[in-house]
């Protein structure tokens, strides 16, 4: 049998539905302690309490730092009701039994997200007697109800109303669950503050390496309709769209957000050059290009190919101006990402119902992890493995002059080599085995993802045929090395003229001896893109 609440202590700081929940509780003969802002806001709406200072004879001190911090309170909330000691001990001390705990905490993560906020005005916001309370409460669980949102006040009163006061085992233990990820979430929000703002000295040498440990506390932002396939569950996690906002069409898929997160750090990367426009499709590129304007980046990447560019994730650089809009309008565009819209323009793409339109609020690259939620990685991206995952430093290195090695006996043109800085700009966002035929603004030809290095090349090649583009006199990025000269022989064979690759391979001299066979000036950078 489960006994009903007969003393209950509330002590919260988002007042939303307090006075709802406790005039249900007193409305079930339960008694109220409270203390603060809490109970003056409860006594204005005239429900009776018990002041915690009252209840344990201690006054609040400290300019509020002590209030609940008392054995009568913890004694309360942790002694074993079933076990007959901790029965006897309360009856001896003339402690009183608490069965339920009503706590949510000093808005911290909000103080600190405040432009201008100080430390001292942070150090504050730490709740100290809050979390103690939750947690007391949260252990003792088998007795005592512990509630930490006043999402969870309705359920509560409901189930109270139907068992005669009391809660379920059941309810008890999920509520628990509840409370100790919002401690932890707490605790870790706390943590990155202090590591963000007062980090301690350095040890130089360690400077470059990945964290010893990493924390991870990132609240559900969104559920999604299904993950990767429609039998996957899924969810959104931290604050990944916190850098759109949404303008028009149908929610986000899981697929989706993976692939607008490609598009709008590829076309982030490549904005620097000027306008550019960038097409994925599985977050690869189908066709990315410069141009005087937007439009004219879209003509030419969408020339890449646009049979896959059907259903793809479109990002540009610049804002969508009504020439662009006119021009795209008829196309199938799953999800268009711009740094803004003229009115006229979303007029224009907001014919189409389905159709995502998102503004840029704020880049994602320059974004800071530990914001996000996660404490000790700045700089770091992840991939999930089973058991653990993997964290690396981003891959954000820029090619340098000093980096370019010409291999062969024929050096490239101006014209080649800004075509080759091109493709070497665009080849690290393509999944390895990756090969790019491009010219100095646009792409002709991608080949993607492929176990061997020269399908990639023969991929690419013929995807700029099926295009009506002609690779007469392009030039290849590899994001590897060219393992065999086969490699670069298709290349060759296609009518490119110059290559960039990282060079590296045994057989460097055999495919630079192939080069030069061919007339094609290659150059070494030393840097590998690979992107699994």
């Amino acid at each position: 049998m489960n006994p009903p609440v007969r003393r209950a202590l509330l002590s919260v700081s988002d007042k939303t539905g307090l006075v709802e929940f406790a005039s249900g509780l007193n409305e079930l003969g339960v008694e109220i302690l409270s203390t603060g802002g809490t109970a003056r806001a409860l006594q204005e709406a005239g429900i009776p309490l018990t002041g915690v200072d009252a209840f344990t004879g201690f006054p609040e001190m400290l300019d509020g730092r002590v209030k609940t911090l008392h054995p009568k309170v913890h004694a309360g909330i942790l002694y074993r009701r079933d076990e007959p000691a901790h029965v006897q001990a309360l009856e001896s001390h003339d402690l009183s039994s608490i069965d339920l705990v009503a706590v949510n905490l000093y808005p911290f993560e909000e103080t600190v997200a405040r432009p201008g906020v100080t430390w001292d005005e942070a150090v504050e916001q730490i709740d100290i007697g809050g979390p103690s309370m939750i947690r007391s409460a949260a252990k003792n669980h088998a007795h005592v109800t512990v509630v930490s949102s006043p999402a969870q006040y309705l359920e509560i009163l409901s189930e109270m109303r139907a068992g005669g006061g009391a809660t379920t085992p059941e309810l008890r233990r999920r509520l628990a669950l509840e409370a100790f990820r919002r401690t932890a979430s707490y605790d870790a929000a706390i943590q990155r503050f202090f590591a963000t703002c007062d980090a301690p000295a350095v040890d130089r040498s360690e400077e470059d390496s990945p964290p010893a440990s990493i924390d991870i506390s990132l609240a559900r932002v969104q559920s999604l309709r299904y993950g990767e396939n429609p039998h996957q569950k899924a969810a959104l996690y931290g604050g990944f769209l916190d850098h759109f906002r949404k303008l028009h069409g149908k929610e986000l898929s899981y697929n989706n957000i993976i692939d607008l997160s490609a598009a709008q750090g590829m076309v982030e990367w490549m904005g620097r050059r000027g306008p550019s426009v960038a097409i994925i499709k599985h977050t690869n590129p189908c066709g990315v290009a410069l141009g005087e304007t937007i439009v004219d980046a879209w003509r030419s990447a969408l020339a890449t190919d646009p049979q896959s560019a059907s259903g793809g994730i479109i990002a540009t650089s610049r804002p969508v101006d009504e020439a662009a809009a006119q021009e795209m309008k008829g196309h199938f565009i799953e999800i268009l990402v711009a740094p803004g819209f003229d009115p006229k323009a979303l007029e224009i793409l907001t014919a189409k119902k389905n159709r995502i339109i998102l503004e840029v609020v704020t880049p994602i690259s320059g974004s800071s992890v530990s914001g996000a939620g996660v404490s000790g990685a700045e700089g770091l991206t992840f991939c999930s493995v089973p058991g653990g995952m993997l964290a690396q430093s981003a891959d954000r290195r820029r090619l340098q002059d000093a980096d370019l090695r010409v291999v062969t006996r024929r050096a490239p043109t101006d014209s080649e080599l800004s075509a080759l800085r091109f493709g070497w700009d665009v080849v690290r966002f393509v999944k390895s085995n990756a090969i790019v035929y491009c010219a100095e603004n646009r792409t002709l030809g991608i080949g993607a993802g492929q176990m061997s290095r020269v399908d990639s090349a023969k991929i690419g090649a013929r995807k700029a045929r099926e295009a009506g583009l002609d690779l007469t006199g392009s030039a290849v990025a590899s994001d590897a090395f060219f393992p065999f000269p086969d490699g670069l022989n298709v290349a060759a064979d296609t009518g490119a003229t110059a290559v960039i690759q990282p060079g590296g391979s045994v057989r460097d001299e055999e495919v630079i001896a192939a080069a030069d066979a061919r007339g094609v000036a290659m150059v070494f950078t030393g840097l590998r893109h690979f992107r699994h």
